[in-house]
């Protein structure tokens, strides 16, 4: 048995599935690392968003620090919030919540 100190991320964006598991298989591929996704939908004020729950962890088996797993949740959120065609995503730490827009402020 193999433990690391815990540190879990999630990436929330509006999206396709089957194109967010490409972009995540093809940049896990590229810097080593194993992401969850799963499908989720948002319900807001007038309107619902298929979309998906991306999930890092600190993986005992290669352990990081939390802030390599953060840097690597940000570039994968920039990378599908390009490859899924959004304007924001939000990413959550175990101590904050951080939302990223490129719309015109």
């Amino acid at each position: 048995m193999t433990s690391s100190e815990s540190h879990t991320v999630t990436i929330y964006i509006a999206g396709d599935l089957a194109e967010a598991k490409t972009t995540c298989r093809n940049f896990c591929f590229e810097v080593g690392l194993c992401v969850t996704v799963e499908p989720t939908s948002f319900i807001y004020t007038g309107g619902e968003e298929a979309g998906v729950r991306v999930g890092l962890i600190n993986y005992p088996r290669f352990p990081s620090s939390p802030e390599e797993i953060n840097g690597k949740a940000f570039a994968l959120a920039d990378r599908l919030m390009r490859d899924l065609c959004q304007h924001s995503y939000s990413v959550v730490t175990p101590t904050e919540t951080h939302w990223h827009s490129r719309r015109p402020a």
